[in-house]
């Protein structure tokens, strides 16, 4: 089992930054990529960014790519999703989750999953 806790949550102003941690606890964090995920209301949840188990390959969705930043400190167990310029659309509900896939849009091959943590931006 791996536990997946994220914070770093808030109000913004579009425009601002925001930084999302997840701190893992558990089974060897390195052992899984990782990836981020939002669900805004009434919408499904879709991945925003993923990240290799070393760290060394990263992916992003168009609607965040030069905008956000996924990273992990295996060292920590902790991943760091960096969000800047943020858009009203930005807002939602942000997972981080790890998992064995290969391929960081399996959304099935997630295995474990924080709770959440909100993300408003203001216009």
């Amino acid at each position: 089992q791996v536990q997946l806790v994220e914070s770093g949550g808030g109000l913004v102003q579009a425009g601002g930054s925001l930084r999302l941690s997840c701190a893992a606890s558990g089974r060897t964090f390195s052992n899984y990529a990782m990836g981020w995920f939002r669900q805004a209301p009434g919408k499904e949840r879709e991945l925003v960014a993923g990240i290799s188990r070393s760290g060394g390959t990263t992916y992003y969705e168009d609607f965040v790519k030069g905008r956000f930043t996924i990273s992990r400190d295996n060292a920590k167990n902790t991943g760091t999703l960096q969000m800047n310029s943020l858009k009203p659309e930005d807002t939602a509900a942000y997972y981080c989750a790890a998992g064995r896939m290969m391929n960081f849009r399996d959304y099935e091959g997630y295995e474990y999953w924080g709770q959440g943590t909100q993300v408003t931006v203001s216009s």
